[in-house]
């Protein structure tokens, strides 16, 4: 299979990974990737506001960004990664930082939630 062909089948064009570009991961690096949590807040487990978060402070929180459009103004792989987790696709430093805090109140969110489950006896 030509390499093209291979790419076109594991990238998602809207942004991320296919189901079988992380099976293909998977089978090359032994790791376990699982689809971005695209979820509103209000029916996310803690577990996927702790991933969500972690994601979104991580990636869009990163000094120095990395470039959000090509040369052609097209989005690049790295700025379309925001639609594979349910964000709108950055286009500005700005909007990039925004999902990036929206990461940080998800962490938040996710400690006091824990923290609650902790503090109610069994």
């Amino acid at each position: 299979m030509s390499e093209a062909k291979k790419t076109g089948a594991t990238k998602d064009p809207k942004g991320g990974l296919t189901a079988a570009g992380r099976k293909a991961f998977a089978e090359k690096d032994g790791s376990k990737l699982k689809p971005g949590v695209t979820k509103a807040i209000k029916d996310m487990t803690p577990e996927e506001m702790k991933r969500k978060g972690s994601w979104a402070s991580r990636f869009f929180g990163r000094t120095p960004l990395p470039a959000l459009q090509d040369k052609d103004g097209k989005p690049t792989r790295f700025a379309l990664s925001a639609h594979a987790w349910g964000e709108p696709v950055p286009k500005t430093e700005a909007a990039a930082r925004k999902i990036a805090e929206k990461g940080r109140r998800l962490l938040e969110r996710y400690k006091r939630e824990k923290a609650k489950h902790k503090a109610v006896p069994a």
